[in-house]
């Protein structure tokens, strides 16, 4: 059995509780909908930020992909240029060892030049002094060659003059 009083108590406290649930679902609305702005907020947030990390991420492949078309762009030439410098290497070394050895070949040809001129200058000066003795006896032999030749001839001039004595006295014998 239902008493009235506690069902008119009740459907008041219904009342007030159905008002009271009202009113706690418009607030809870109420910080619903300002859960969903902040909600709504936060999530525009994120979208700004993640487009803002998206951004600075194209930006960053954009740069790397610079980055590494230079570095690919540096390593080329860093290839030519250690091409060019051993190419440049490979023309000096035989130069070198060809004017070293050039050089080496002057020096001794040099050191021999000297030596022959020395020989030669030593040479030279025998033979003026074996020329000067030769001219000096070359001239002594023409003195003696002609003194000789004058005592021939005094000789034979003298042995002539003993000839005609001896063929006058002949003569003059018979």
């Amino acid at each position: 059995m239902i008493n009235n009083s506690s069902i008119g108590s009740s459907s008041s406290e219904r009342t007030m509780s159905v008002e009271q649930e009202n009113g706690e679902i418009r607030n809870h609305q109420h910080h619903k909908d300002e859960g969903l702005d902040d909600e709504a907020s936060r999530v525009a947030m994120l979208a700004a930020l993640q487009a803002k990390e998206e951004e600075i991420e194209k930006r960053k492949m954009a740069v790397k992909g610079r980055v590494e078309l230079e570095l690919g762009r540096v390593e080329e030439e860093t290839k030519k240029l250690v091409h060019i410098w051993e190419e440049i290497q490979v023309m000096e070394d035989p130069m070198k060892k060809e004017v070293a050895m050039l050089r080496k070949k002057v020096d001794l040809a040099n050191r021999e030049v000297k030596g022959l001129a020395q020989s030669s200058q030593k040479k030279e000066k025998e033979y003026k002094e074996v020329l000067e003795a030769f001219n000096e006896k070359s001239k002594e032999k023409s003195a003696l060659v002609a003194t000789l030749k004058d005592l021939l001839a005094r000789s034979e001039s003298l042995r002539m003059k003993k000839l005609e004595e001896l063929s006058k006295f002949v003569e003059s014998t018979d």
